[in-house]
């Protein structure tokens, strides 16, 4: 089986484009494919603020539901940015897209390295929370967790090739499973609580965990801060959708908006739920026993209740891995077109999606994966930084475009780079809101960075400055690029010239050197075939075949270079420049290199490479034109040579002298 047969098996057969738009994803996908981290970071996110207060004692505890309550809050100023970003940014891009139309270059791009480094982190810390509730649960597998998180990428990798559409359905019945378990035990357990319906109510057994600092004043506030923003990890991932608004079904953006609006109203219900009964019960929170696990424990027992969301929480954990394999691609695909990421990365593959960023995001995500040790809390002080610096950004710049749509005239238009945009009569207050938001998501990420730098926050704090200045030099080169290829100045000008003379390497007088003399007589009256001789049996071997062949060779100059060394492709390349240099500086010089062909790349590697090291050697060198000629070993076409038979022994050795 080829490489084509497997690929076919893994990702399918390849999609036509005019299937594109039957690909789009409804919004019960696009819920499941783009809500898994948010949704997920329920399950830690209460947890988060807990494990901060239980400093202050288990009295303190008592604040968790005041700051999940004002997270949410947070988290509904935040969604109604993007869905305003959604409906004035139709054709995706999110946070980059709108900072670069409203801020400039410099904040987007501080966004995009922001939100690629999160996505890959995304990617990793999901994964390897993932894995560690599986171990939890069989601690033989410990050991092994490094490979199984290696493989859970590897697995979304794949189902990500398959297709958008094949991949929301796969992840729908993990993400609603968990969503629909969560609900049920909050549910349950406010019935239980409020002593509804006859219910039995819960069994409440208060846990006295003394301070551990006596702690006030400036302490106590930061202590406040850290908690709120450790809550955050919350709002990772809402930005997700606003990136892939093109991968819904038309109308996009309102089909987009309406997904981010259930999804904020899903994930805060879940949110506010588990942490009014986590309050409520005096749980305490534990590393061996998760806040979901006790409290789904208190409400219903550990029936089948119980181990459905510990079940579907394992998995969710993982798949939150895909918000990143969503929006990885999709932002590099955006950094590619504006010239600031390779632009291989906006080409789609067989199934219409963006295959090459998905299969860096799985590399990049592996290998910190395999840094940390799939340990998700040495990862964890890295996490949830840039999506800050995005929500930051983006709300500064819807800000700033609502005051510039309150400048407008009912009825009047702006254009910009991106979007065209109308009078609102609501732009005011939008734009009280974008303020509001982006002044409280600041803090936060300045919190985030004071309280985490040590742990390993100066990582991501380091690696965005460093993905900007790749942005610039990928940038600068195609700048570069598209100077050189400029026809603005040809007008008049002379092109430059291909002059008449075709140098030909050779190791040997065989059929693929023999077409190549043949092939690089047609393209100039003056060929010249270089030989390198280390030995003076070569030499006389050499000649004796040479003049076996009258008719290809007669006409052809060939140049013996006697030399000492190993390095026999040196000699070529120093007779190629000398021949460029002195005889033709101004010209195009043609160099025509023969080149045997092996059915499988197995029996490629049993060769010398003296053709593709030859080839890379007189790329760096300019106005020197390579051309191949390949000779396939299994083809049955022959030259038109001398019918004569030669002798066994020189038969023989022809392979192995073509290689040299």
């Amino acid at each position: 089986m080829d490489i084509g047969s497997i690929k076919r098996v893994l990702i399918g057969e390849p999609f036509p484009n005019s299937m594109e738009i039957h690909e789009r994803l409804d919004k019960i996908r696009g819920l499941a494919i783009f809500a898994s981290d948010p949704i997920s970071s329920n399950a830690y996110a209460t947890e988060a603020i807990m494990s901060i207060l239980i400093v202050l004692g288990s009295g303190a505890l008592s604040l968790t539901l005041p700051l999940a309550l004002g997270i949410a809050g947070l988290v509904t100023i935040v969604i109604f940015s993007y869905v305003q970003i959604i409906l004035h940014y139709p054709k995706g891009g999110g946070g980059y897209r709108v900072t670069k139309d409203n801020l400039g270059t410099f904040p987007a791009l501080l966004v995009a390295g922001a939100l690629l480094t999160d996505y890959i982190l995304t990617v990793s810390v999901s994964v390897s929370a993932g894995v560690r509730a599986i171990t939890s649960a069989f601690p033989q597998w410990h050991d092994y967790r490094v490979g199984m998180a290696l493989g859970a990428i590897f697995l979304i990798t794949l189902i990500n090739l398959r297709g958008v559409r094949e991949s929301g359905t796969v992840f729908a019945l993990p993400t609603y499973a968990f969503v629909a378990g969560v609900l049920v035990v909050i549910v349950v357990g406010l019935v239980r609580y409020f002593g509804l319906f006859g219910a039995p109510p819960l069994e409440v057994t208060p846990h006295v965990v003394p301070p551990q600092h006596d702690i006030g004043g400036f302490l106590y506030t930061w202590l406040l801060l850290r908690a709120f923003a450790a809550g955050c990890t919350a709002l990772t991932g809402i930005e997700a959708i606003s990136d892939g608004v093109q991968s819904f079904k038309p109308p996009e953006s309102i089909n987009a908006a309406k997904t981010m609006v259930v999804m904020g109203v899903m994930a805060m219900s879940l949110f506010s739920g588990i942490s009014f009964l986590a309050t409520h019960l005096s749980l305490i929170p534990n590393e061996a026993n998760s806040i979901l696990s006790q409290m789904t424990e208190a409400v219903a027992g550990k029936g089948l209740l119980y181990y459905w969301v510990q079940g579907f929480t394992m998995l969710i954990l993982v798949l939150a891995a895909n918000t990143g394999f969503q929006d990885f691609p999709r932002l590099s695909s955006f950094l590619a077109q504006d010239g600031y990421m390779p632009r291989w990365m906006m080409n789609r593959g067989d199934r219409l999606v963006y295959s090459s960023g998905i299969v860096t995001l799985a590399v990049l995500a592996s290998v910190v994966v395999v840094i940390f040790d799939a340990d998700e809390f040495a990862m964890l002080p890295l996490y949830a930084l840039g999506v800050m610096v995005s929500f930051t950004l983006s709300q500064v710049s819807m800000a700033r475009l609502m005051g510039r749509v309150g400048r407008l005239k009912p009825g009047e238009k702006l254009q910009t780079l991106f979007t065209t945009v109308a009078y609102e009569s609501g732009w005011r207050w939008k734009q009280v809101l974008g303020v509001l938001g982006s002044v409280t998501t600041f803090v936060v990420l300045i919190v985030l960075v004071a309280t985490k730098f040590v742990d390993g926050a100066w990582m991501v704090v380091l690696a965005i400055p460093l993905l900007m200045r790749m942005f610039y030099a990928i940038n600068r080169h195609y700048q570069d690029v598209a100077e050189s290829l400029r026809t603005r100045d040809l007008i008049g000008s002379r092109l430059v010239q291909v002059a008449d003379v075709v140098i030909v390497p050779i190791g040997d007088v065989h059929k693929g050197t023999l077409r190549a003399l043949q092939y690089a007589k047609r393209l100039a009256k003056d060929v010249r075939a270089v030989c390198v001789i280390t030995s003076d049996a070569a030499k006389e071997r050499l000649m004796k075949r040479w003049n076996r062949f009258p008719e290809l060779t007669g006409d052809v100059q060939l140049l013996c270079i006697e030399y000492d060394y190993r390095d026999v492709l040196a000699p070529v390349v120093e007779y190629i420049e000398r021949v460029k240099e002195e005889e033709f500086p101004d010209d195009l010089v043609t160099v025509v290199i023969p080149e045997f062909v092996t059915p499988t790349l197995a029996t490629q590697l049993l060769h010398n490479q003296s053709a593709n090291v030859l080839r890379m050697r007189l790329r760096a060198r300019p106005n020197i034109v390579v051309v191949d000629i390949p000779f396939h070993i299994y083809s049955r076409m022959k030259v038109d040579v001398s019918q004569k038979k030669e002798p066994a022994g020189e038969e023989e050795n022809s392979a192995s002298e073509a290689d040299q």
